[in-house]
């Protein structure tokens, strides 16, 4: 007997069992959505607090950007029209200055050129009027240098210590030398032990074959007069072994023997 399938009818599919790990695939799935919707969730949260606090405070943050605003308008317009001016005018003062600090360097009536260079002459500053109304430029800082020096070779050596103290350098020979200069004068001033500690800092502050030998060599030579003859050594013989090819290694035998 014909079975006939009537208009419209589908078979019924087979129903499929679910495995244990369907199930477990589903609940991950479930969870993720769960997870990813509460992170949304929270980030809708802290945006909407975090517009409620920026409306609550527009005037604060608008204050504080103004000020940072204004302080950096400020800073630029200082540094154009007070310290770039004050700067080269603070070089130009000082042309005169250096030039009677170098005929004295040169042994030309060195004391009163020193002098001249410390006070002033030909209607410009000296180094010490410098070093005040310039303070914070670098010719400021640079006149220290030059005011520490001339006191120095004047024999002002408290006034050479007190100027030398003041200056800072980037240059590291230089600084080294300006160091140097306070251990002659703590030197000059009969102070031993404090010149020694100085001469030490120049010799270490920038290794080279120029200052290194050069404090080394003072450095060993007052602590021979301090009769610490182990430290002269250590100092002399550093001078024997590495700076070999420098004046102060032409004589460092002798001050070796002084320290055996």
């Amino acid at each position: 007997m014909a079975t006939y399938n009537k208009r419209g009818y589908k078979t019924p599919k087979e129903k499929v069992e679910k495995t244990e790990a369907d199930l477990v695939e589903e609940v991950v799935i479930d969870e993720k959505d769960s997870t990813t919707a509460g992170v949304f969730n929270s980030l809708d949260e802290t945006a909407s607090k975090t517009e409620e606090w920026v409306a609550r405070n527009q005037k604060v943050i608008f204050g504080v950007v103004a000020a940072i605003a204004l302080v950096t308008v400020g800073y630029v317009l200082f540094q154009k029209f007070v310290t770039e001016p004050k700067e080269e005018d603070g070089a130009a003062q000082m042309f005169v200055a250096q030039q009677n600090f170098q005929k004295a360097a040169d042994g030309v009536k060195s004391d009163s050129l020193y002098t001249l260079a410390l006070k002033g002459s030909e209607g410009k500053f000296g180094f010490v009027d410098i070093a005040d109304k310039y303070a914070g430029t670098d010719a400021g800082n640079l006149a220290n240098y030059y005011a520490g020096i001339a006191y120095l070779n004047t024999g002002k050596y408290t006034e050479a210590i007190a100027y030398l103290e003041k200056f800072s350098s980037k240059d590291r020979v230089l600084s080294a030398l300006a160091t140097g200069a306070i251990g002659d004068a703590y030197a000059e001033k009969n102070q031993p032990k404090e010149a020694l500690s100085f001469y030490l800092k120049a010799s270490e502050a920038n290794t080279n074959d120029f200052t290194t030998p050069r404090f080394l060599l003072k450095a060993g030579q007052t602590a021979l007069s301090l009769g610490n003859k182990a430290d002269a050594l250590k100092y002399f013989t550093e001078i024997k072994e590495k700076y070999e090819a420098t004046p102060e290694a032409s004589t460092i035998d002798a001050m070796i023997g002084l320290a055996q």
